[in-house]
Formats: structure tokens, C-alpha cells, sequence
């Protein structure tokens, strides 16, 4: 697996694997990667050639009072999963590769109504800090399919609208949500939970 942090460099490796006429499959990530996670690699793998993996903890899609900092980082455990699972590449970008001029004056990719409830409500803006970071990592890595995990089910469907709103020659396909044994979501932000929080959190659908 090769671990690449600058956009040039990704390029030139995806277009090196495409030029020899290989597939790519594409998995966003956030890191802290779970079982969830390597599922959607999986399935990418199934799907494609050449499967990258980013991580990347994205600071336009959390709000003021959002757990930015305290956000799981596990670089290291990280990249040793997706080297056993066979991942091709895994970029991990800085802030700055990502958003080189900033956030503020950054061009934003907004997906109308189907962002307006749900958690898009409670988040007033999540969904298009999501949806352009996703368009940014799509012009950058340019798969062919891309697999995202129903769990995050509204994002799902923010990431379809858009892809078709906007006519990217991308596949998007998902993958069933992973559970604990006893039906919790498998999620980075689970360690958030007190051990009362987290007694209760499996009864809530």
C-alpha cells in the first residue's frame, strides 16, 4: 500500500493504475477506521481494480460547537488495517492539501431540499461541508465507483443527488450498516458515549 498526501501525487499514481487499464474504487473515510469501514473497502475491492482509501477529518462539515478537536485520529492503527486488507493506496491529506487558500473563501457545493431535514436540520450546514469535500476528493481521485455505508443514510443520499445532479460518471453503491453484538451502529463517535449513554443508545432506531 502506498500512503500519498499531496494531490499531484495521487493523480499521478491513479492515473499511472488507469493507464494500465485498471478500475478505481474509491472509499471516503474520516478515519478511526471499524469493522464498517473495511467492509466498504471490501466491497470496493470487489468492485474494482485499484481501491484508494482517504482519511481526512474535514473541518467545513463541523459546526462551532462540534467535536472537531476531540475527533478520533488513529493514523497509525489505521494505515496497518488497510495494509491487511489490501488497500492500494491511502491518501491523507493535510488541511492545507485540502483547502490550500482556506475555508472562508472556499466555493461551496450546496444539495438542495433533501439536506433540509433530519440531521441536515439540527446541522444547518454539515451537509455542504460533506458534499464539498466528497465533490473535491471525487476530482481528485476520479473513480469509477465509490461505496459509502448506509449508516450515514441521509449523507447517502446527499452524495447520490449530487453525483447525479451534477453528472459524475461515478457508480456510487453502499454498503449495509455494520453493528456491535448488541445492535449499536458501529461508529468512531461510540467512545463518546458514557458507559450509561451507551447502555441506552441500542434501543434508540
Amino acid at each position: 500500500m502506498q500512503t500519498l498526501t499531496s494531490v499531484d501525487a495521487l493523480r499521478r499514481a491513479v492515473n499511472k493504475a488507469r493507464k494500465a487499464g485498471k478500475t478505481i474504487g474509491f472509499v471516503p473515510t474520516m478515519g478511526n477506521l471499524h469493522e464498517g469501514h473495511l467492509q466498504l473497502l471490501r466491497r470496493a475491492k470487489h468492485l474494482a481494480d485499484c481501491v484508494v482509501v482517504s482519511i481526512f477529518v474535514n473541518p467545513l462539515q463541523f459546526g462551532a460547537n462540534e467535536d472537531l478537536d476531540a475527533y478520533p485520529r488513529t493514523l497509525a492503527a489505521d494505515k496497518e488495517k488497510l495494509f491487511a486488507e489490501g488497500a492500494n493506496f491511502l491518501f491523507a491529506p493535510t488541511v492545507d492539501a485540502m483547502y490550500p487558500e482556506g475555508m472562508k473563501p472556499q466555493t461551496l457545493v450546496s444539495v438542495p431540499r433533501i439536506t433540509d431535514t433530519l440531521c441536515g436540520a439540527a446541522r444547518p450546514g454539515h451537509f455542504t461541508g460533506v458534499a464539498t469535500v466528497v465533490t473535491k476528493l471525487f476530482n481528485m481521485v476520479q473513480p469509477d465507483v465509490a461505496v459509502f455505508g448506509e449508516k450515514d443514510f441521509q449523507q447517502l443520499m446527499v452524495i447520490r443527488k449530487m453525483v447525479g445532479d451534477m453528472c459524475m460518471p461515478i457508480d456510487i453503491v453502499s454498503v449495509a450498516t455494520v453493528r456491535e453484538t448488541d445492535g449499536l451502529a458501529m461508529s468512531s463517535r461510540n467512545n463518546f458515549l458514557s458507559s450509561k449513554e451507551r447502555r441506552v443508545a441500542p434501543r434508540l432506531h
